[in-house]
């Protein structure tokens, strides 16, 4: 399985060990929402301003390597 992003931190304590984005608690579910439902990300840099532009590229690549990250570990059952 590829190594998540280095942006991209897993806790078991922070946010039910939901993948977060730089150990913030702010999941990469939640930017994936946002940019869902319409915002752009000028606007949610503007509403969250602790987040970084390259943070939306490491969300990306997320969830660009999820069926890979299913596979691999449908195969290992």
């Amino acid at each position: 399985m590829a190594d998540l992003n280095p942006r991209i931190t897993v806790e078991p304590g922070k946010m039910g060990g939901k993948p977060c984005i730089r150990g913030l608690r702010f999941t990469v579910y939640d930017l994936a929402s946002y940019l869902a439902s319409g915002m752009t990300e000028e606007e949610i840099l503007k509403d969250f301003p602790y987040l970084e532009k390259e943070d939306f590229r490491a969300v990306y690549e997320f969830f660009a390597s999820l069926p890979e990250r299913i596979t691999v570990l449908e195969a290992s059952r």
